[in-house]
């Protein structure tokens, strides 16, 4: 059996730092490895609405948060209707016994190990000796996915610099992988093209360490995979072969263990899962959405097209001519072109308006892409699915889905989010940017309700999604209690800093996620809103349950959930509650959730969903 491995989806390019300190509070969260995060969030939504109606909304969401992350998010959202809305040296001198081979150069401090095939500590992919030209006996072809790669553990004698020298081949373009070193991303490296599989080169990265062991990974960023690897040589002062079981320190609790609070170690969940037959409809509290229904759809490749679109259906809808709307978007955007990530948050914005209209379906066709955000404003009956959105411009700005009311109650509802994918980046130091490089992937607020977000991809961000913009808005502009009724089901996030999602008030219920590499928080319920958790399957989450960063703390309410390994637990001055114990703090509301659903086993969860979120409907 080729051995497997759970790899950081990481789709970014350009240098990436991050740690896992813990979510913050409004729009967007950074974060520094170990340090908490403090989150002043600011989510100046100036909503100014200049249509030929002239209607003019000013949206003043100070979405003012602290978490300790410093976070500022300044959603200037601005509505624009007017409708413009090498070669190896492979040195075998002498034969480690632990694998790899090590050579030992004349400065007797340093020396070198080469790792073979066979001398990895984990990988995805396969063993082959299809291309001639490698050393050894074959090398690894990863899958052909994001996250996909290589593990190695290396001991390093004394603290110093260790160069890593990768041998490869890849027979045309460019292919981005991500550098971690014990965990964390150490910089984003591009394997170029060696004119053919058969043809090797060689590409160094240094990397500074302390003595110890340390577990280096390659993972693919995107879903073209990583070239094909021969071997890594690592030079550096008295480097030897690592034990691979390392896993490093940490200075948090951590629980291992399967299902609540049983602490009873368990690395094979079951193997015998069968993936289910997705259900045609949404299920939860979008049950009622339709969106566009068998609308006749209408083809676009572009933003302008799409913008274009959607401002004459606004006008349609408004005179009556036309009740329904699908627009099936057919076109690409190559990430790979974004070269500098922090470049991106001092662009324009781009986002379309999805704007006061009902009865709109706005879908992806199968391998389409975009670089372009979504905002549902004051909209109803709504779906967006099979959508693949990234690295978008305008930092603070820009959100990938957002769904935002005027303020009351349904002014945003019957919505319907699935089979997407949204990603950005973990790099939290760009000039200028604050604590926004990217804002939200999903962000929900301002009298928004009955929605489902389900088969999502979420992964390589910061600050993922909230529900409710700052701990003020308790009654909508009436002076009603604010209503928020969310069902997140079947979403895989991966390797993003916090908010999966973050909460104020309102009722949310999350069955069947999966939640893997959560860095710094995860569920973040705060403002006495109340979370039923269930069925969903955590492993390698930092505070993957919580209530921090406002005042007042939320509730949940745990039922049957599968904790995997790498489970840890952080306190500080604006930590509330940790749901360390696994005990329900809360339940669900009388008569909640009002829908009928039959939660897939949780130990099945990763496997299930790990095979069917993101854009994958073949449109």
């Amino acid at each position: 059996m080729r051995p497997r491995i759970s790899i950081l989806l990481i789709f970014i390019s350009g240098m990436i730092l991050f740690g896992c300190n813990d979510e913050p509070s409004g729009g967007d969260d950074t974060a520094g490895n170990g340090t908490s995060d403090t989150d002043t969030d600011t989510d100046m939504d100036t909503d100014t609405d200049t249509d030929s109606d002239t209607d003019t909304d000013t949206d003043s969401d100070t979405d003012s948060d602290t978490d300790s992350d410093a976070d500022s998010d300044a959603d200037a959202d601005t509505d624009s209707d007017s409708d413009a809305d090498t070669n190896g040296d492979t040195d075998t001198d002498s034969d480690s016994d632990s694998g790899g081979d090590t050579d030992t150069g004349s400065n007797a401090n340093t020396s070198s190990v080469v790792f073979e095939e066979g001398d990895v500590c984990d990988f995805k992919g396969d063993i082959e000796t299809e291309h001639s030209g490698y050393e050894g006996t074959g090398y690894i072809n990863a899958d052909n996915e994001a996250g996909a790669g290589i593990v190695w553990s290396v001991e390093a004698g004394t603290a110093g610099d260790l160069e890593l020298t990768f041998r490869y081949s890849l027979e045309e373009g460019n292919r981005v992988a991500v550098l971690m070193l014990d965990g964390a991303p150490a910089n984003t490296i591009a394997f170029s093209s060696t004119g053919g599989w058969t043809t090797w080169d060689v590409l160094s990265q240094s990397l500074s360490v302390e003595a110890g062991t340390h577990i280096i990974e390659l993972s693919a960023a995107a879903d073209a995979g990583l070239a094909n690897i021969d071997s890594l040589r690592v030079t550096g002062p008295g480097v030897a072969v690592g034990a691979c079981d390392n896993g490093g320190d940490t200075d948090s609790d951590t629980d291992t263990g399967k299902g609540q609070d049983t602490g009873e170690e368990d690395t094979n969940p079951p193997a015998d899962c069968t993936i289910p037959a997705e259900p045609r409809g949404p299920i939860g509290y979008g049950k009622n959405t339709t969106g566009g229904g068998n609308a006749s759809p209408v083809v676009v490749s572009s933003f302008e097209q799409a913008e274009s679109a959607l401002v004459a259906y606004r006008d349609a809808f408004r005179n009556g001519s036309q009740k329904a709307l699908l627009i099936r978007y057919n076109g690409k955007f190559d990430f790979s072109s974004i070269t500098d990530v922090c470049a991106q948050h001092s662009k324009d914005a781009r986002i379309l308006q999805i704007k006061e209209m009902e009865n709109v379906t706005f879908e992806g066709t199968a391998g389409s892409s975009a670089n372009f955000g979504i905002k549902v404003n004051r909209a109803k009956n709504v779906i967006i699915r099979n959508m693949t959105m990234g690295l978008l411009p305008g930092g603070g700005d820009s959100d990938a889905i957002t769904l935002e009311g005027n303020g009351t109650n349904g002014d945003v509802e019957n919505v319907w989010i699935h089979h997407n994918e949204l990603f950005s980046s973990t790099q939290d130091d760009c000039d200028g940017a604050g604590d926004t490089e990217f804002d939200g992937l999903i962000d929900i607020k301002k009298g928004a309700r009955y929605i489902t977000i389900s088969w999502n991809h979420l992964h390589d961000h910061q600050k993922t999604g909230l529900i409710g913009h700052t701990d003020d808005d308790a009654t909508d502009s009436s002076g009603a209690p604010t209503e928020r009724y969310v069902t997140f089901h079947h979403n895989w996030y991966s390797n993003v800093v916090s908010r999966t999602p973050l909460q104020r008030f309102g009722f949310v219920h999350l069955f069947n996620n999966y939640y893997n590499e959560i860095l710094s928080s995860g569920i973040n319920v705060r403002m006495g809103g109340i979370a039923l958790v269930e069925a969903n399957y955590f492993e390698h989450c930092a505070n993957p349950i919580t209530s921090r960063y406002s005042d007042v703390a939320g509730y949940w309410d745990l039922r049957d959930n599968y904790v995997g390994a790498g489970i840890t637990w952080s306190v500080s001055d604006d930590v509330l509650a940790n749901a360390d114990d696994w005990q329900s703090t809360g339940t669900a509301p009388a008569g909640h959730p009002n829908y009928s659903y039959q939660p897939d086993d949780a130990e099945c969860v990763k496997q299930i969903v790990s095979a069917t979120a993101g854009a994958t409907l073949s449109i």
